[in-house]
């Protein structure tokens, strides 16, 4: 736009507020590079929930507006979008005070993206935000500081910080400013040319000054001791806080409302005993860049261990009250299940209410909670003992902590008409219009939009207010333990369902606003995650972050931690949770904290892609730190495509090359070549995923597993231990194994082949090396009727049934979201009866699940724990440009008579080779390289009820392997007795 000349503007101290901020201010002037200007009071009472925004899934979008036209005065609420905002009011310059284009680094530095040329920059303050662009100029101020251009660069440790801003100009703050104080205050930058013409301005963005000044390692939260209850909030940008104490959960008023005092940004206040047991609030005074205002925000305290229903208030819980431990509590850590190793470990999925929440074995005051895990004898538990007594080790539960769209009292949930329901043709619509109609009101919800990661979610307890929540959750705990089951947490650290100074679902952007939530240039929220990025790359964000692992390790003993979106949090972050984990010893925390394991999704994308906001902890940068992360390249050689391809690509076992289900995949040779490059993918996936595994491709190049290449040329292997891949197929997103399976595959294929493709596809996670990772339902055929995001999908669409009775199979057309698109493929699908299994077909998947389990714990051979102990020992036969189609055939080595140098890991086997037929058809194959061995099908195969993986057979003399279509066949080699 173009620049309109202003008047020159002088700066000279006039009448001054004399509230005691100001007169701070006032003590700090010993040079005249800056001064200070009365201030000229402005008031709104406009609000950010006036206005819905849309928002958008990339960087810098451009912009989209729902319903009112917005002021710039809110424009801030954005989540990742830079929008335009509304004309300064007859100013034609670059200055825009809604946004927030620079950044107060450290104490002494500004970063801002201008040339000021032989001009001036100035950096503005109003103690109460009347900053406001005018024709003459930003006006409102109380102080003005001269910035000195710096010609040389940002310093090292702040673009190591912050590299998405290294090519800013840096700008000194004069010594003697008083910086602490100011950062309470709204804040711009303004920059002024030699003859007095005002031609930019912009707001700031201080987590780096913040980190710089008050980075603090003292107790926060509630602190309780035999005589007091202390209270200790970070909160350095606030001007006064206030704790309202509560006697109840809701209504009322405060029996007391207390100041408290500030030393250094960290604000306490002493309290007596008697607070225990009672809830608080904090009344946060502050400066909010969302509004431009100083707000009274409402906050939660973001150390809170126990809430109200609903969060309301956060409850004032000692953790370590007997009162809210189960008996032998303490003792746990002596029962829980042996891990020798994380590469002994197996990994179930599974949601809370999903479990038991249509478990009619279980008491209805319990379903869809956390007490049905302690029902000894229901059906869930009895499925989960199986599984455990196959070898399955942990129970990865998703989100428990308190989010948002569920109501914690469960008298207010909505509920659909069941019966009504099941009357419904398969291939309806009106399955899914009854269940998004009250899909925000009912019980469910994945969990993946947090409000506090501290405290256990309320709508799974007996009772939401109270303590209840903690001993639920804690008996919980040593249940599933004590059925030889260690348990994960989901924990979802990268962004926050709230944000802005109003609204239940806000709290840490109340506290400190625009210090937890990462904001893109423009000053607007991140949102590449989903909404409020949050921002691990910030000193206090990261210690939350930390902190609040140690609280579930030791105060709740869990076993693991699952971090949702692993690649939008910095590696440092990360190797800082593992290393306080790591640190936990029974004797001091009564925790082992060597044997918690952290895995997480290492996707790389979004304004972190490429180490956008420094290291992140993305699959490439994560190998070398035991860390485990999600390996897609697998699941996706294994079903075809990707989630965001389309519906209909196929891939090794969902008939690419073989049964063509009517999808243009392109020529034959181009997908002869599609299915030869999975087969690759896929073995280098079963190698532990190993960046230096090597295997001979399908051209027949001696290759390592990082020279492997995608489709988009990015390497398929990363790992450097085979703990540190996690192999699926499935997961909670996109469908499930069955779903995808039935909706891949050719429409003419029995339900019995596809049966057989589900126990194919989960046989290669079970038999893989690194860690396997199994979705809640696939091991029975589990369908969510073709949806591909039941995260709000209700029970209707999300049903288990332990009683092995149905799948859930053609219960209504899934929800439009992000189906509606599908629906002509699914509709004649779900209309087909001959899709849907039959129970025989279920117990027969629970079974062959059970089996593939006892065969991998069956030898250390498919649990190898180092990478060198796979590069000597595994190996893949059926490879090159004459390796028939369609055939995996993986041998693994242990020592033997003629094979000096290995050591023996095996009592039982000495070889094992693995065929894995993904072929409409019986195969035969021959290695010269596997002859004179006495190989047997697994005795458990042999045991099983499948009848046709026993028709598969070894040849010694030949070196020969038949195995039938579609079947794993296991050849062990047992040792001499």
């Amino acid at each position: 736009m173009g620049i309109t000349k202003i008047p020159s503007i002088s700066f000279s101290l006039s009448s001054y507020s004399s509230s005691p901020l100001s007169s701070l201010f006032f003590s700090t002037i010993t040079n005249s590079s800056y001064s200070i200007k009365s201030f000229h009071p402005r008031h709104s009472n406009r609000t950010h929930s006036e206005f819905q925004f849309l928002s958008l899934n990339q960087p810098n979008p451009s912009p989209k507006l729902i319903n009112k036209p917005l002021n710039n005065k809110f424009l801030h609420c954005l989540t990742d979008v830079s929008m335009a905002a509304e004309e300064v009011s007859s100013v034609d310059f670059q200055g825009d005070l809604s946004r927030s284009r620079a950044y107060w680094v450290n104490e002494s530095v500004i970063a801002w993206d201008v040339d000021i040329g032989d001009g001036s920059c100035y950096l503005y303050a109003s103690e109460t935000a009347n900053l406001v662009a005018t024709g003459n100029g930003i006006e409102g101020d109380d102080i003005k500081v001269k910035l000195e251009p710096d010609s040389g660069c940002l310093p090292a440790d702040v673009i190591e910080k912050f590299p998405h801003i290294q090519h800013y100009k840096p700008f000194k703050v004069p010594p003697g400013v008083d910086t602490k104080n100011l950062l309470k205050c709204q804040l711009a930058v303004v920059s002024i040319q030699a003859d007095g013409q005002c031609i930019n301005a912009t707001g700031l963005q201080l987590p780096g000054v913040l980190d710089d000044l008050f980075s603090y390692g003292g107790p926060l939260g509630a602190v309780f001791s035999e005589e007091a209850v202390s209270l200790y909030l970070w909160a350095p940008t606030a001007q006064a806080i206030r704790v309202h104490i509560y006697r109840d959960p809701c209504g009322g008023s405060p029996i007391e409302i207390v100041g408290l005092d500030e030393v250094n940004g960290v604000w306490s206040v002493h309290g007596p005993k008697s607070w225990e047991g009672c809830y608080y609030v904090y009344e946060v005074s502050v400066y909010h860049y969302c509004t431009s205002l100083v707000e009274t925000c409402i906050a939660n305290d973001p150390y809170a261990r126990g809430l109200s229903a609903d969060g309301k208030r956060t409850l004032l819980v000692n953790l370590s009250c007997d009162s809210i431990k189960p008996g032998g509590w303490d003792m746990l850590s002596d029962e829980k299940p042996e891990l020798s190793s994380f590469s002994d470990i197996s990994i179930y999925e599974l949601h809370i209410r999903d479990f038991s929440a249509n478990d009619h074995t279980v008491n209805p005051d319990i379903q869809g909670g956390y007490l049905a895990f302690t029902s000894e004898d229901s059906a869930g538990i009895r499925h989960l003992k199986k599984l455990q007594s196959a070898g399955l080790t942990h129970l990865h539960l998703l989100p428990t902590f308190q989010f948002a769209d569920v109501a914690d009292e469960k008298e207010k949930w909505k509920f659909v008409d069941v019966e009504s329901l099941a009357a419904l043709p398969p291939d309806s619509d009106e399955q899914q219009a009854q269940v998004t109609a009250i899909q925000d009101e009912d019980g469910f919800n994945w969990g993946y939009n947090p409000v506090l990661w501290g405290v256990p979610k309320g709508s799974y307890a007996t009772n939401p207010n109270g303590s209840c929540r903690t001993l639920e959750f804690r008996k919980m705990v040593q249940s599933l333990n004590r059925i030889g089951l260690r348990v994960v947490l989901d924990v979802v650290y990268n962004h926050l369902h709230g944000s802005g100074p109003h609204g239940d679902n806000s709290v840490l952007d109340k506290v400190v606003p625009g210090y937890y939530l990462r904001r893109s240039f423009d000053g607007y929220i991140e949102n590449s995650t989903c909404v409020n990025n949050t921002a691990s790359e910030h000193f206090m964000v990261e210690r939350l972050i930390v902190d609040d692992i140690l609280c579930w390790a030791v105060d709740y003993k869990v076993d693991g931690f699952r971090f949702d979106l692993m690649g939008h949090i910095m590696k440092r972050t990360m190797l800082k949770a593992q290393n306080a984990l790591r640190s936990l010893t029974k004797d001091q925390s009564g925790v082992d904290g060597t044997k918690i394991y952290i895995y997480g999704e290492g996707w790389d994308f979004g304004e972190v892609a490429k180490n956008g906001r420094g290291v992140n902890a993305s699959q490439f940068n994560i190998c070398g730190t035991s860390i485990g992360s999600f390996n897609d390249r697998m699941r996706d050689a294994l079903i075809g495509g990707s989630p965001f391809g389309h519906p209909l690509q196929q891939g090794f076992v969902t008939g690419l090359s073989f049964q063509p289900n009517g999808h243009d995949h392109g020529a034959k040779i181009v997908v002869e070549k599609m299915l030869s490059a999975s087969q690759d993918h896929i073995q280098v996936a079963m190698a532990g995923n190993l960046r230096d595994f090597v295997l001979t491709s399908h051209q027949g190049e001696e290759v390592k597993g990082s020279e492997v290449l995608t489709h988009d040329g990015s390497p398929v292997a990363y790992a450097l231990c085979p703990s540190e891949t996690v192999n699926y197929v499935s997961a909670h997103d996109n469908e499930t194994l069955f779903d995808i399976i039935s909706l891949k595959t050719p429409m003419d294929i029995s339900v019995d082949e596809r049966c057989r493709l589900n126990h194919l596809a989960t046989s290669i996670i079970a038999l893989s090396q690194g860690v396997p990772f199994f979705h809640c339902g696939d091991e029975m055929l589990r369908s969510k009727s073709l949806d591909r995001d039941s995260y709000n999908s209700g029970d209707w669409f999300n049903r288990l049934d332990f009683s092995y009775e149905t799948n859930n199979w053609a219960v209504g057309l899934p929800p439009k979201g992000k189906n509606e698109r599908s629906w002509p493929l699914i509709k004649p699908r779900l209309a087909d009866p001959s899709f849907k299994p039959k129970k025989s077909h279920i117990l027969a998947a629970v079974e062959n699940y059970l089996n593939l389990l006892r065969m991998r714990y069956s030898s250390p051979l498919f649990r190898l724990r180092t990478e060198n102990e796979i590069q000597e020992r595994v190996r893949f036969h059926n490879t090159g440009p004459s390796s028939v189609p369609g055939l995996i055939v993986m041998s693994i080595e242990d020592s033997h008579k003629g094979r000096p140098g290995l050591t023996q890991l095996d009592p039982n086997y000495s070889y094992i080779v693995v065929a894995f037929n993904a072929n409409p058809r019986e195969v035969t194959f021959t290695s010269p390289a596997l002859r004179t061995r006495t190989l047997d099908l697994h005795p458990i195969q042999l045991m099983s009820g499948d009848e046709v993986v026993k028709y598969s057979n070894y040849n010694a003399f030949t070196g020969s392997f038949t195995v039938p279509p579609r079947t794993t066949s296991v050849f062990v080699e047992s040792r001499e007795i």
